[in-house]
C-alpha cells in the first residue's frame, strides 16, 4: 500500500494528501517521519541516514540519489529529475518539482511540500516500509 504523507515546516505545516485525500503521517523538514496518530517512526537526517523509531540505522540516501538498505544493498535510486526506479532499475514513480507523486502508470498518488527533497519524499513513499 502507497503512503500518503503530512509534509510539516518546522513552523507552519501543508497538507499532503493521496488521490482519496487520506492523510497517513508527516514528515518534517528536519526528517521526522510520524505516522497519522503524531507517532515518531523514523527519521532521515541530513547526512541521508535513515532510521528506525529505535534510532537504528536502516539505510542511508547517498549523494547520487541511491537508496540502500541496512545490509548496503541497493533498493532504490532517485534520480535528479525526480524519476524513482526499484533495485532492478524499473520505474516505480517520480516525485515532481512541485511535490506531486506520481505511481508507474503516471497516476498522481499523492502529493508533498516542494520544501522537501524529493529523495526524502521518495523514501517515505516508496521504500520506507521496505527498509
Amino acid at each position: 500500500m502507497v503512503m500518503s504523507w503530512l509534509l510539516a515546516a518546522p513552523i507552519a505545516s501543508a497538507q499532503s494528501s493521496d488521490r482519496k485525500n487520506f492523510q497517513m503521517g508527516s514528515i518534517s523538514s528536519d526528517g521526522t517521519i510520524r505516522d497519522k496518530s503524531g507517532t515518531q517512526v523514523g527519521k532521515i537526517e541530513s547526512n541521508g541516514t535513515i532510521r528506525d523509531r529505535s534510532n537504528s540505522q536502516i539505510g542511508k540516501i547517498e549523494s547520487d540519489g541511491t537508496i540502500r538498505n541496512k545490509s548496503n544493498s541497493q533498493i532504490g535510486k532517485v534520480a535528479s529529475d525526480g524519476v524513482v526506479r526499484d533495485r532492478s532499475n524499473s520505474q516505480i514513480g517520480k516525485v515532481e518539482s512541485d511535490g506531486t507523486v506520481r505511481d508507474r502508470s503516471n497516476s498522481r498518488i499523492g502529493s508533498a511540500s516542494s520544501s522537501i527533497k524529493k529523495e526524502w519524499i521518495a523514501v517515505a513513499y516508496f521504500f520506507f516500509k521496505d527498509l
